[in-house]
């Protein structure tokens, strides 16, 4: 069983998040998530998916003959052999990547993996959840801290954390405006004339695909 992930599904898409942005992308969307923010685009990855073996999965990623791998979610560190998966992925020579709620420790994730680590902001819903281990990559060159901004206050509280720990030292700090909520010019002028430090992250995957079910 510990070679077994419950898989959402798998497909082939452009990376539209991070610092990889643009990047023709396998992603492997793993199944279940402890976290409800208001803004989930995934709520289908809570309980739908199926068990499969590393191998049958490493073999679909291996079919779209691409060099960029995402783990995503639901939340991909809540089942142990995603750390697996990675790991083996990472030696196949594959540019992977993980995204999660930031809420568990990646401190575990092999280290060629780029880690985008989300800090909830209080209109998520989940603004506790945050492990405090993850500050310890701060200065990492693969990881990243993403906030989802969905209003001023969220926008404030994102600065002082980002001051408050540090991060504007350290790692990629990039604010995302919430799609539909704020507008993202509203975003870039908060961060331009608060001289935030944070870099604008559009979710390009929703421009491209805003007209299908689930932004794929």
């Amino acid at each position: 069983m510990d070679d077994l992930i419950k898989i959402n599904e798998i497909f082939f898409s452009i990376q539209g998040e991070s610092s990889l942005v643009g990047w023709p992308t396998v992603f492997i969307r793993t199944s279940g998530c402890h976290l409800r923010c208001s803004y989930c685009d995934t709520k289908y990855a809570y309980n739908e998916g199926k068990l499969m073996g590393l191998d049958v999965i490493i073999a679909q990623v291996k079919s779209f003959q691409s060099r960029h791998v995402c783990v995503t979610g639901g939340e991909p560190l809540l089942q142990k052999s995603s750390l697996k998966l990675m790991k083996q992925l990472c030696d196949l020579d594959y540019i992977v990547s993980l995204e999660t709620s930031g809420d568990l420790s990646c401190l575990n994730v092999d280290k060629r993996v780029k880690r985008i680590i989300d800090v909830k902001t209080p209109d998520s819903g989940e603004p506790q959840a945050f492990c405090p281990e993850n500050l310890q990559l701060l200065e990492d060159v693969n990881s990243e801290f993403k906030f989802v901004i969905c209003s001023e206050e969220d926008f404030e509280w994102a600065e002082r954390f980002v001051r408050r720990t540090g991060l504007e030292m350290g790692s990629r700090v990039l604010y995302s405006p919430s799609y539909g909520k704020v507008s993202e010019k509203w975003l870039a002028n908060k961060i331009l004339f608060g001289k935030s430090s944070a870099r604008l992250q559009l979710q390009l995957h929703k421009y491209i695909w805003k007209d299908t079910e689930r932004g794929v």
